[in-house]
């Protein structure tokens, strides 16, 4: 199996899925369905991976995206052969697919109650950090008519971060202290902390008036046989989460 569909009461008009690491054409470490052409495969091997993709979702328009860790975000249509620096894409023109790729970073796909606008957004922990998930959240109506979906991430009990990390979100937002409670000291005690990425973004969601989250219940590091994970194998691939109207 090399596709997951979301399992959220979406439109049906809207489409939405991510990939696992196994039915593609790459050897290890990337085996074997790597579509990150960033991390050292063989880039026939990427391309082939890439094809069976547009296959599978019966689409070849994914718009790919050179992602930075930041809060750019490319709204679409554009050409979708071309490349972006930016780490979400939003579009209210069907076919079109928005795509990001992670392995341990969150995917967070968003859509509307009307099926009319879908996004979906790359937020590591820096990304959460500086609001792509807020700036993605502005380019639509109505907070409450918004369904958001948290994708596969690294589990709080496989992400150990600085005090730093820690403090950065703290002093970002004294607005929300409960952000405190998403960090638990580490097991080592070694002045680190256990960060639980995908409470920071249900708690700055719900804060910015999103009532519809779904979704976070997977984990990149230990679900070794379905996720590529950078945090457990440092050198390894990448997986795709698509979304895009389809009418």
């Amino acid at each position: 199996m090399s596709l997951c569909w979301l399992d959220w009461p979406a439109p049906a008009s809207v489409k939405a899925c991510y990939t696992l690491r196994s039915g593609g054409s790459s050897s290890e470490p990337y085996l074997s369905f790597n579509l990150g052409d960033h991390v050292g495969d063989n880039p026939q091997m990427v391309q082939r991976n890439r094809s069976h993709l547009s296959q599978l979702i019966k689409r070849d328009n994914i718009a790919w995206l050179t992602q930075v860790h930041g809060t750019d975000i490319l709204h679409l249509p554009t050409d979708t052969h071309a490349t972006y620096e930016a780490d979400a894409s939003i579009t209210q023109q069907a076919q079109t697919v928005c795509c990001v790729m992670t392995a341990d970073c969150l995917p967070v796909f968003f859509c509307d109650q009307q099926g009319q606008q879908v996004a979906i957004a790359h937020a590591g922990w820096r990304g959460l950090l500086n609001g792509v998930l807020q700036k993605t959240l502005a380019h639509f109506t109505s907070p409450d008519e918004v369904l958001l979906y948290l994708g596969p991430a690294i589990s709080q009990q496989a992400f150990e971060v600085g005090e730093e990390v820690r403090k950065a979100f703290l002093n970002a937002y004294p607005l929300l202290p409960e952000l405190n409670d998403c960090f638990l000291p580490s097991p080592g005690q070694n002045q680190k902390w256990m960060a639980d990425i995908y409470r920071i973004a249900r708690i700055m969601m719900s804060a910015s008036g999103v009532t519809h989250i779904y979704g976070g219940d997977r984990c990149t590091y230990t679900e070794t046989s379905a996720f590529f994970s950078y945090r457990r194998d440092n050198l390894t691939g990448r997986m795709a989460n698509l979304i895009w109207i389809d009418h």
